[in-house]
C-alpha cells in the first residue's frame, strides 16, 4: 500500500469520543517559552531495589495488556509524559484532576491539556493501583509515568532504555504554568530551540525527541492552516508534498470540519516506532509545520538526515533525550509527596 493511500485510509473520524483526544500531537498550543533555568536532581536505577524491586515488572504487566487491547494508549501515555515534564518538571502534576468546586485551576483545566487522551490517564491509574497493592505508599506517580512511557516506546518497536527513578509527586498543579512551557503546532525552530534550552535540552534533543511523532495522530485543527492559509498567504504550504496536500484536504475542510478527524504523523509506518518520521520530513511529508521546519532549518537539517539514515542512532539519541528530559526539575524530599491516588493530592 502506498503512503498516500494510507493517508486516505487513516484520516478518519475517531472511533469513540473517549479515544479521539489521543490522536493529537505530543505538545499542544502555547505561548513563548519561559526563561527559568532548569533544575536537575540525581536519580538512580536502583532507587526501589529494596522497597519495590518488582516495580518495572508490575508496570509492564499493565502496559503490555493495554497496548494489546487499546494500542492508542501508547502515544497517549508518551504524550502525557512530555506534557508533565515540560511544565514544572517530571512530577505528575499533569495527573491532578480538576476539583469539583473549581477553586484551584489545575494543569488539566487548560485547553492545551484538555484534549490529552483519557487512555493515558487510565493506564497510569491502573498501573498505580497495581503497584500500590504490592508496594503501598512507596512509588511515586511520576516514576510510574516515566516507566510506562518507556514501556510503550518499546512495545511499539522502539528502544528499551533504563529509567532512572526517585522522583516525588508535586504538591501543586497550577494552570498558569502550562501555556508558557509547551510548544505550539506551528512553533518556529527558533522558538523550539529556546524552549528546549530553557529545559536544559539541546538541539540534538529537540530533533531526537521530535521523533516521537513516528507514532500517533493529529487532529485537523493542528495543521489545517498549512492546507489553505500558510502564514497568512491564503495559499497552501509550498513545503508540503502535493499528493499529501490533496489527501489531507479531502478530510480537513478549511471550516466546519469534523473535529474528530485525524491524520497520522508518519504516513508510511504510523503504528511503528521507527525512524521513518525523518525520511518523511525529507520528502516534504511532515504533518505539522513544526515537524517540517526541522528539515528546512539548516541548524537541524543535518541531524534530521543523520537520524533518517540510521535507526540505531535515532534510538540511541531518543533514549538519551528521554533520560535528560526525565530529570527536569525533579521533586525530592519534602518538596514532593507520594500520592496514593495519582489524580489527587495527599491533603
Amino acid at each position: 500500500m502506498s503512503p498516500l493511500a494510507f493517508v486516505f485510509l487513516t484520516c478518519f473520524p475517531s472511533p469513540s469520543s473517549s479515544s479521539s483526544s489521543s490522536r493529537s500531537l505530543l505538545f499542544a498550543h502555547s505561548s513563548n517559552a519561559t526563561r527559568k533555568a532548569p533544575v536537575h536532581h540525581q536519580l538512580s536505577l536502583d532507587f526501589y531495589s529494596k522497597t519495590c524491586p518488582q516495580l518495572d515488572q508490575l508496570v509492564s504487566s499493565v502496559t503490555s495488556r493495554r497496548f494489546q487491547q487499546i494500542p492508542v494508549s501508547a502515544p497517549a501515555t508518551i504524550r502525557l509524559f512530555f506534557h508533565d515534564c515540560f511544565v514544572e518538571g517530571c512530577d505528575a502534576s499533569v495527573l491532578i484532576a480538576p476539583s469539583s468546586g473549581g477553586k484551584v485551576v489545575v494543569e488539566r483545566d487548560v485547553g492545551d491539556n484538555k484534549n490529552l487522551a483519557p487512555e493515558g490517564f487510565e493506564t497510569i491509574d491502573m498501573a498505580k493501583a497495581l503497584v500500590e497493592s504490592k508496594c503501598p505508599g512507596v512509588v511515586s506517580c511520576a516514576d510510574i509515568l516515566a516507566v510506562a512511557a518507556r514501556d510503550f516506546v518499546h512495545l511499539a518497536g522502539g528502544p528499551y532504555y533504563p529509567v532512572m527513578k526517585g522522583r516525588k509527586d508535586s504538591k501543586v498543579s497550577l494552570a498558569f504554568k502550562v501555556r508558557p512551557n509547551l510548544p505550539r503546532a506551528n512553533s518556529t525552530t527558533d522558538e523550539l530551540l529556546r524552549l528546549f534550552a530553557s529545559k536544559g535540552l539541546g538541539r540534538e534533543d529537540l530533533v531526537a525527541l521530535s521523533g516521537a511523532h513516528t507514532i500517533g495522530y493529529a487532529h485537523c485543527d493542528q495543521f489545517v492552516s498549512r492546507l489553505y492559509d500558510f502564514k497568512g498567504t491564503k495559499q497552501p504550504d509550498p513545503f508540503m508534498d502535493p499528493r499529501l496536500l490533496k489527501a489531507l484536504k479531502m478530510y480537513c475542510p478549511p471550516f466546519g470540519g469534523n473535529t474528530d478527524v485525524v491524520a497520522p504523523f508518519d504516513v508510511q509506518t504510523p503504528f511503528s516506532f521507527d525512524h521513518m518520521y525523518y525520511g518523511n520530513l525529507e520528502a516534504k511529508m511532515g504533518l505539522l509545520s513544526t515537524d517540517q521546519a526541522l528539515f528546512l532549518d539548516p541548524r537541524t537539517r543535518p541531524l534530521v538526515q543523520e537520524l533518517g539514515r540510521d535507526k540505531a542512532k535515532f534510538f540511541q539519541a531518543f533514549s538519551m533525550g528521554m533520560e535528560k528530559m526525565g530529570s527536569i526539575r525533579v521533586k525530592k524530599g519534602n518538596k514532593g509527596e507520594i500520592r496514593k491516588d495519582c489524580s489527587r493530592h495527599l491533603s
